[in-house]
């Protein structure tokens, strides 16, 4: 009891803590939090009819692997939109990064600060059925440290 209200003992005490927290046994990773920033989601496609009714049940979103773009902020002026949510042509405008969903529908990709449109490729050609307040196609703000969470849902093939 004595020992532990010396000064000095309170020093060496707290360096044995600081050494053993960052040791690792053998054979183990020492685990030190990452910081991610970007864009993380999921593709999800809904087919059939939506429309509510009696006795209808929720209908059921289901994950899919798709290619995703991500594109500088796209805004509907700079593209031909075509029906049901597709884009005919985004003109010479090349998507700052691609990735694949997983069989989950998830996908992650780290980008640098900004303001970004999602898009997927469907076989009929890209895809994206959200726009905000100023016609922005798909859009997301990835901050500092940050990880963008977002749902993609594929819906061309459903009735609402």
């Amino acid at each position: 009891n004595e020992i532990m209200r010396s000064p000095g003992s309170l020093l060496i005490l707290f360096g044995l803590l600081f050494i053993c927290s960052t040791q690792k046994a053998p054979g183990h990773k020492l685990i030190r939090p990452v910081s991610f920033q970007g864009i993380c989601g999921v593709v999800l496609q809904k087919k059939g009819n939506h429309m509510p009714g009696p006795g209808k049940t929720s209908s059921q979103e289901t994950p899919i692997e798709r290619e995703v773009l991500i594109f500088s902020l796209l805004n509907m002026n700079q593209v031909k939109m075509g029906d049901n949510g597709f884009i005919d042509s985004v003109g010479n405008i090349k998507p700052i990064k691609t990735v694949k969903s997983d069989k989950y529908g998830k996908f992650c990709v780290s980008l640098p600060v900004g303001h970004y449109s999602v898009v997927v490729r469907e076989p009929k050609g890209l895809y994206a059925n959200l726009s905000d307040a100023h016609n922005n196609l798909f859009p997301v703000n990835v901050r500092k440290n940050t990880r963008a969470e977002v749902k993609v849902e594929i819906t061309h093939q459903a009735v609402f």
